[in-house]
C-alpha cells in the first residue's frame, strides 16, 4: 500500500481505497457496494441498523456476519422487525451468529417501530434520507484528509432529527458512515478505481422525493 495515497493494490491488480484490500470479502464491498447510492427503504434500514451493531466494533466484523444477521432479524422488513416481542428479543440474545448486544438489539426494533411515522410525513425513509445529502464535492480527497473526517453537519442534523424522533443508536459518527456506505458522498480516496464509478452512479441517480 501506498500509505501516503492511501491506495492499495489488491492481488488482482485493482487499486482501492486502503481499508478495504484486506480481505476478499471487504473488496467485493468496497468495489460493488461502498458508495453508490441507494433508494431502497429496506436496504437503508438494514445499513442504518448495522451501523449501529458496529458501534465500537470494525465494519469487517459485521459484513462477516450480514448473512446471519438478515436471518436472525427478518431480513430487515421494518415492517415485521416492528413486530418482534420480548421472545424475539430473547431469541436474538441466544444467537451466537450475531451480535448479542441488548441495546442494540432493541434499538433495532425500537427503530423499525418508528419507522411508520416518518414515511408517513415523508413519503419514504429514502426520501427523509436524502434531505441530508450534502453539497458534491468538486473533487476526491486524499487519505489524510479523509482520516480528519468523524462526521459533518449533515450528518450531526439526521442524527439529531432522528433522536428527536426517538431512533436510537444514531449518533453523528455512525449516520455519517451510513451517510458514506448510501452513496450520500463519495469519500472513495483519489485513485480508487471504484471511485469514478460512484461519482457516474451518483449523477445518474435519480433522488427520492
Amino acid at each position: 500500500m501506498d500509505a501516503s495515497s492511501g491506495i492499495s493494490v489488491g492481488p488482482d491488480g485493482v487499486a482501492r481505497c486502503w481499508w478495504s484490500d484486506s480481505d476478499d470479502l471487504y473488496r467485493r464491498y468496497h468495489d460493488l457496494e461502498w458508495g453508490r447510492p441507494v433508494a431502497n427503504d429496506r436496504e437503508l434500514f438494514e445499513k442504518l441498523s448495522l451501523d449501529g451493531f458496529q458501534s465500537g466494533l470494525s465494519w469487517l466484523i459485521i459484513l462477516r456476519k450480514r448473512e446471519n444477521f438478515r436471518a436472525a432479524f427478518r431480513n430487515f422488513e421494518p415492517a415485521a422487525v416492528a413486530r418482534f416481542s420480548p421472545r424475539d428479543i430473547a431469541r436474538l440474545m441466544n444467537d451466537t451468529s450475531i451480535i448479542r448486544n441488548r441495546a442494540k438489539i432493541q434499538a433495532t426494533v425500537n427503530n423499525a417501530q418508528r419507522m411508520p411515522d416518518l414515511v408517513a410525513e415523508l413519503g419514504s425513509f429514502a426520501a427523509y434520507v436524502w434531505r441530508f445529502e450534502p453539497e458534491p464535492r468538486r473533487r476526491f480527497l486524499s487519505r489524510s484528509e479523509l482520516l480528519e473526517i468523524k462526521t459533518s453537519p449533515e450528518a450531526l442534523a439526521m442524527s439529531n432529527d432522528l433522536r428527536k424522533r426517538g431512533w436510537r443508536f444514531v449518533g453523528p459518527t455512525t449516520v455519517y458512515s451510513f451517510i458514506q456506505s448510501m452513496g450520500l458522498v463519495n469519500d472513495h480516496v483519489s485513485g480508487c478505481g471504484a471511485g469514478a464509478e460512484v461519482e457516474k452512479a451518483r449523477r445518474e441517480f435519480i433522488r427520492p422525493r
